[in-house]
Parts: structure tokens; sequence; C-alpha cells
């Protein structure tokens, strides 16, 4: 815990003292370094690890540089699918079925059919 705010500090006056590329290499190759560290012999990106080279393609011109696990059009997918995903979820219906109906709206579309008995016919 002690360590990653130190590395906090360090990436903040790293981009404050104006070498934001340095910082930001720094970060990816800690991130990449954090994932071949796990314990498994092929280790797997997990959501977070994605996210971090979407966010760090998002903010760096020149991420391509530092990427050593994936490619760039893997991290490029990753976002499209995220984009797609987040307008697939808003445009989704809010509830199963009909939206209500009040009951004057029944009563007057009842009154209007039994007035035109020649309706649906």
């Amino acid at each position: 815990m002690l360590n990653a705010i130190f590395v906090g500090i360090r990436f903040v006056i790293l981009v404050l003292s104006g070498h934001r590329h340095v910082a930001l290499e720094n970060a990816a190759l800690r991130q990449q370094l954090a994932v071949f560290k796990r314990d498994i012999k092929r280790p797997r990106l997990h959501r977070r690890d994605r996210l971090f080279w979407i966010g760090l393609r998002t903010i760096w011109k020149n991420w391509k540089s530092a990427l050593v696990i994936v490619r760039p059009e893997t991290v490029i997918s990753w976002q499209r699918k995220r984009f797609k995903r987040y307008w697939w979820r808003l445009s989704q219906a809010k509830g199963p079925g009909r939206p209500p109906m009040s009951t004057e709206i029944r009563k007057l579309v009842r009154t209007m059919a039994a007035a035109n008995v020649l309706w649906g016919v």
C-alpha cells in the first residue's frame, strides 16, 4: 500500500514537472509488469487491464510505443465494443410490455368504440 502511494506521488511529480511522456510510459510498463507477475502460466487480461489501456489510449498519443502485451488493434476493438455496449444499454426498453394506460383513456376508447359500431369491420 505504501509503495502504491509513493508510485502515485512520483507519477504526479513527473507530470507536473513536464515529463508527462515518461510518467505515462512508466505507468504502462508498471501495468504490464503487474500482469506478468500473476501466478498463472499464461496470464490473461482482466477487465481493469483493458480499461487501463483504453484510458491510456485516450490521453496519450504515443501509447503504442509502450505496448507489449496486446496489439494496438485489440485495444481499439475493446474501445469500440465498450462504446457499442454503452449505447445498446441506453437504447433498451426500461420495462417489460406496453406502458400502462390510465382508466380515463380506457373509458374514452370504449365509449368511442360503442358509438362507432362499424370500427374494425
